[in-house]
Parts: C-alpha cells; sequence; structure tokens
C-alpha cells in the first residue's frame, strides 16, 4: 500500500485488476523514471498533479477552486462523487488512514467504515 496507487483525482488503483496484472500504469507510474512523457498525458489533473508535485490533489492549496478539479467532480455519474469523497477524506484524514481503508475495497471506490 503506498500513495501511488492513489489517481491524483482520488481513484483507488491499488485494489483494480488491470493494474494487477500489468495492463494499465495506472496516473501516476512512470512519470518519475522517464519511462512515460508527461507532455504527452492527456488527463489535466494527472498533469497538473505531477507537475506540481502533489501525491494526490489533496494536497493542493488550490482544491477548492480548481476549475479543472471541481468540473471533473460535477459530472454525472456516481465515481465521480466518490473520488471526491476520497480527496476530501485524505484531506481531512491524510493518506494512512485512506490507505488503510482502501485496501479493503474491491474496486477504486468504497466505504468509509
Amino acid at each position: 500500500m503506498n500513495k501511488e496507487n492513489i489517481g491524483c483525482c482520488g481513484a483507488y488503483c491499488g485494489t483494480c485488476p488491470v493494474i494487477k496484472k500489468n495492463l494499465c500504469k495506472a496516473c501516476k507510474l512512470g512519470y518519475d523514471d522517464g519511462e512515460r512523457d508527461l507532455s504527452k498525458a492527456k488527463c489535466r489533473i494527472k498533469v497538473c498533479c505531477i507537475k506540481n508535485g502533489f501525491s494526490t490533489c489533496a494536497d493542493c492549496n488550490q482544491y477548492d477552486s480548481c476549475e479543472i478539479l471541481q468540473g471533473f467532480y460535477g459530472k454525472n455519474g456516481y465515481k465521480y462523487k466518490k473520488y471526491k469523497e476520497a480527496t476530501e477524506f485524505i484531506r481531512a484524514n491524510g493518506y494512512d488512514k485512506f490507505l488503510a481503508i482502501s485496501s479493503a475495497w474491491k474496486m477504486q471506490y468504497g466505504k468509509y467504515e
């Protein structure tokens, strides 16, 4: 369990079967060592987060006013609300508590009990 498994937007990739089969590099893997080129990334959330040296958007002091992130969270769909919930949980409780809870999830989001 580590922060690299948390997507910039709050999705928890550590439980993803596609990643476990090494068929996906998730949000952040491969940029530190140059294996992937950030200038070719299509996700504006990821580009901003990585360029600013954040583990996730939870670390950003412009979280509440970020048009890119809040636009993403405002999309229709259950998962976007869950990703926002994850990021807000991290902001309030920290990464260690988030990782302890999320390790039991079956997918990229879950319950906070």
